[in-house]
């Protein structure tokens, strides 16, 4: 896509959206922060009936490992691998208070120490809490990017390296969003919704079905 082009869809995905965020629930970076790893092989829905329960209860890593992994995963069994992850969230949340006073580190290494905390979940941290222009590559970000043509590849690792060098400095803070929200909503897996895409004349797949 060139670049003219490139800046014209961001424009457009901002102009209806200019400040969008993560559908996930929270009120602390340690929230957002279990939120994204409860996410995992999860919708945003399932994960926010489960934690308005569970974080009225534990919203701090001392209150989590107080909570215990029996009485969490009884807050979370209905979120998808729900045993791994209450292992993983409280194997967590025992790092953050020995190693960081407490606090989510705003470190990629440090964040991807956590269990539970991959590649993806560190970038959502970093770009949400922290506003750094991260790109988190999940299934609908790695769809819309190869379908349109913003950075065509085969993993999540490429698309991530070539949205980075491919959307426009301008818009790459928020872009991560956008395509999500894009992908979850527009430009869906089985049934993109194409005649009401406000990017299909710059997509490539819209070009070729004549959009």
């Amino acid at each position: 896509m060139k670049l003219e082009d490139r800046k014209e869809f961001f424009r457009r995905l901002q102009a209806i959206d200019p400040h969008p965020t993560t559908e996930l629930e929270y009120r602390s970076t340690f929230e957002l922060l279990i939120a994204v790893i409860l996410s995992a092989q999860a919708t945003d829905v399932s994960v926010n009936l489960a934690t308005r329960r569970l974080f009225k209860l534990a919203n701090t890593p001392k209150a989590m490992l107080e909570l215990g992994e029996d009485r969490l995963r009884d807050y979370i069994k209905t979120i998808g691998l729900f045993n791994s992850k209450a292992s993983n969230v409280i194997a967590t949340c025992k790092i953050l208070l020995e190693n960081h006073a407490g606090e989510v580190p705003a470190d990629r290494v440090a964040l991807e120490a956590l269990p539970g905390v991959g590649r993806k979940t560190a970038n959502v941290i970093l770009n949400t809490a922290f506003g750094q222009p991260t790109m988190a590559v999940d299934t609908h970000i790695f769809r819309v990017a190869n379908r349109t043509g913003l950075a065509l590849g085969k993993t999540p690792l490429v698309v991530e390296r070539k949205l980075l060098k491919s959307v426009p400095k301008e818009y790459l803070l928020n872009a991560h969003h956008w395509l999500i929200l894009h992908g979850r909503y527009v430009c869906k897996a089985r049934t993109p919704n194409c005649p009401e895409c406000i990017v299909r004349d710059l997509c490539r797949t819209g070009k070729q079905q004549g959009f």
